[in-house]
């Protein structure tokens, strides 16, 4: 039984790019498992906002971020990394955006971090080299819970615009390096993958279905396949603790897709 997770977050990735980049087979994957195609973010839907709504599961008026600029939580409480460190379980992040190290608190909750700078290196394929070093970590390691931020997507959209040709071709590219790592997985690990948020033009942040709609999708031996409604990204991090096998966090706002 798979009890380990793999997460994979594709930064900027709308529900309608994954029909229109150009890779049938990444369709394929999303409706084989529990999936949701219109999954709800939290607002506003920037990065950092984002990404701490999922792994702490409560809204940013709880978590106090609202933009990209880190602020320490006046009341802190327990993320993912914290809830599955404290059961004894080993994480890993890979990652090339600098503010994702505050997902986390510093006091050695977090086993492994891999990080490339997309500002010093961004003609270098850092989707690829964030999907080796996970996969080389994995088959050497196996830690409990990996996360893989794929961020090239946002950095396209912002320059060339949601939806453009170029932006579909980074989808693609992550898409690609999806269908990579998991065929090399071991069956003990389960695979999300979602978005952060959306976009529209050349930016995101605001209250339309564009910015606010993502795509979700667990392949895992714990949950039957088909389409789900409802799911919101606060519902990433309880699952994942279902899945693992640990209690949630104690004032998590969202369900486990396995209470469902």
């Amino acid at each position: 039984m798979s009890d380990k997770v793999l997460l994979i977050l594709v930064d900027g990735m709308r529900p309608d790019s994954i029909p229109a980049c150009g890779n049938p087979d990444f369709e394929a994957f999303y409706r084989s498992g529990t999936h949701c195609l219109n999954s709800a973010t939290t607002y506003p839907p920037v990065t950092l906002p984002c990404h701490m709504s999922m792994f702490h599961s409560v809204d940013p008026e709880r978590h106090g971020v609202y933009s990209n600029d880190f602020v320490k939580q006046n009341h802190p409480i327990d993320g993912l990394v914290e809830v599955l460190a404290k059961a004894g379980k080993t994480t890993a992040f890979f990652y090339m955006w600098e503010g994702l190290r505050d997902l986390c608190t510093p006091r050695n909750h977090l086993s492994y971090s891999w990080y490339m700078s997309w500002h010093y290196y961004k003609e270098k394929q850092l989707d690829w080299r964030a999907t080796r070093a996970a996969e080389e970590h994995i088959r050497e390691l196996a830690p409990d819970f990996v996360f893989l931020y794929l961020g090239e997507t946002d950095e396209i959209g912002h320059k060339y615009g949601w939806m453009s040709p170029e932006y579909l071709n980074a989808v693609k590219t992550a898409s690609e390096c999806i269908d990579h790592i998991c065929h090399m997985l071991p069956e003990a690990y389960s695979v999300i993958v979602t978005a952060d948020h959306g976009g529209h033009g050349r930016n995101h942040g605001d209250d339309i279905p564009e910015d606010m709609t993502i795509p979700i999708v667990f392949h895992s031996a714990k949950l039957a396949p088909g389409a789900v409604d409802g799911i919101n990204i606060k519902d990433i991090a309880p699952t994942i603790a279902a899945i693992i096998g640990v209690q949630p966090g104690a004032e998590w706002e969202g369900v486990s897709l396995l209470k469902r």
